[in-house]
Order: structure tokens, then C-alpha cells, then sequence
């Protein structure tokens, strides 16, 4: 999760892409260049583990959209494959 975090606030469309599962991966992704990130918040975690095959990260990203503060509260799915963790999809949690 921190790792995507920083590729999101890199704009690493490259390593996002790789990072993410197979089945929901977008064919590419576009980055808003008057958002910026400023801090990634973990709330809880389930899961996840050496063993397990599924994990969910419920985080907060602070950022900063044309000035403004804001913040995107999402529940994350991740599943593991060939050795990794891929993200699979998220659920926006209204504020």
C-alpha cells in the first residue's frame, strides 16, 4: 500500500500498473497534475499476512487538490500473486 502510495505521489504510472491485479487493471492511467499528495494515513488491515492470499488496507491519503486540502478514505483489496501483492479493487468510504 505505502509503495503505491508513492508511485501515485510520483506519478510511477509504470510500477502502478505492474502493482496492480491482472483481472481490474486499467489499460493506463492519468494523472491530475494540480493534485498533489501529502501524507497516507493506515487505519486498519486485515489479513495480509506471510500465509495469506488476501489482504484489505483501509488507509487515508492526504492530498491537496488546485490548493485545497482533501483527503480520499478508500477500503483496499489486494490479492497475492506469483509472490506479490496486487491491488484489486477499493471502496470509497464516505467521510
Amino acid at each position: 500500500m505505502r509503495s503505491r502510495y508513492t508511485a501515485f505521489a510520483l506519478h510511477e504510472a509504470a510500477y502502478l500498473l505492474e502493482t496492480w491485479h491482472p483481472a481490474t487493471r486499467p489499460a493506463s492511467i492519468d494523472f491530475d497534475p494540480r493534485l498533489g499528495w501529502v501524507g497516507l494515513e493506515i487505519v486498519a488491515t486485515e489479513a495480509g499476512g506471510p500465509d495469506d492470499v488476501n489482504g484489505v488496507v483501509e488507509f487515508r491519503a492526504h492530498h491537496r487538490l488546485a490548493g485545497e486540502p482533501g483527503v480520499l478514505h478508500e477500503v483496499s483489496r489486494f490479492r497475492r500473486q506469483d509472490g506479490r501483492w496486487r491491488y484489486v479493487r477499493g471502496r470509497i468510504v464516505a467521510s
